[in-house]
């Protein structure tokens, strides 16, 4: 029997590829708010004994939350077989220790919350930095998978040669994964946080080969208040790029991050359809139907 697919966000750039890639059912579910914005949720498909997927926009987590929890307890109590959630972008990994005495463990807290009540979980390039993986705080089985090959396959279709950036040493396993398999020349910044938008990126010294090409990519995980990127943006224009183009795994934008990266003189800004966003270049679904399968499989036994 095919597993149902459920959203709380039935537009989620990923749910159609994902129900036509599984295959799987999409669950009857209604989700709205009560005037004074609790939420309510009613699930009209038939669950018991059935594999349920949640598939969730972690980007806005803290109004998803509640709803999302409230889900899969349902699923749950109406006898589902298992619950399994599918977060392509996994926030609250940013506080992964106290820097100031009484600050919220959120990553750890969060990790417990979602534990209770999925079976399991699939994500992509988790902002894994203290941490050497997610189960040192998920006590679910978890998978996380690289967006780098989906990057790297767009890259071989545009077919242009160019300078791969990456901003940070955090960017380097993306930047130099993705230079291996296209064969393209990569440099990796140092950057220096002072504050959430108080960041300075300084470049290596670009040879006169790497200058030649004119055209830089710079490449990261994820784009948030996109401060990182425009620092990158300035140096690269300092060192004589005519071209340079930014590509992430996910696109969260900020406020007027995506306004301002392109007033920046970005001239493309390419980005997954891990969350919802404008025109998202490249598709992560291909990559998570495995993996899905093989969580389910993992659930029978």
């Amino acid at each position: 029997m095919m597993p149902l697919l459920f959203s709380l966000d039935l537009t989620l750039p990923l749910f159609q590829p994902l129900c036509d890639g599984l295959p799987a059912e999409a669950g009857d579910l209604e989700y709205r708010h009560f005037p004074d914005g609790e939420s309510y949720l009613r699930v009209g498909s038939e669950v018991i004994g059935r594999n349920c997927i949640v598939l969730a926009d972690l980007s806005r987590a803290d109004s998803q939350f509640l709803p999302l929890q409230f889900l899969a307890a349902t699923l749950r109590e109406l006898g589902a077989r298992s619950v399994g959630l599918v977060a392509p972008y996994l926030c609250y990994m940013r506080q992964d220790r106290r820097f100031h005495t009484g600050e919220a463990l959120t990553s750890r807290l969060f990790a417990r919350w979602i534990s209770q009540e999925m079976d399991w979980m699939i994500t992509v390039d988790p902002h894994l930095h203290r941490y050497h993986s997610l189960a040192e705080i998920y006590s679910i089985p978890t998978r996380v998978l690289a967006g780098a090959p989906a990057l790297a396959e767009w890259l071989s279709r545009r077919g242009e040669a160019c300078l791969l950036v990456g901003p940070d040493a955090e960017s380097r396993q993306w930047v130099e994964g993705i230079a291996a398999k296209s064969g393209l020349p990569f440099i990796v910044g140092r950057k220096e946080r002072r504050g959430d938008r108080d960041v300075t990126v300084k470049l290596p010294d670009i040879t006169n080969e790497q200058a030649a090409l004119h055209s830089a990519l710079i490449v990261d995980d994820v784009i948030s208040s996109g401060h990182t990127i425009l620092q990158t943006i300035s140096e690269l224009k300092s060192a004589g790029f005519s071209a340079i183009d930014c590509m992430s795994v996910h696109g969260i934008f900020a406020g007027d991050a995506r306004q301002q990266l392109l007033n920046a003189g970005l001239r493309n800004l390419i980005v997954s359809n891990s969350i919802p966003g404008q025109s998202p270049a490249i598709d992560l679904s291909p990559l998570l139907l495995e993996p899905i399968h093989e969580m389910l499989a993992s659930a029978h036994t």
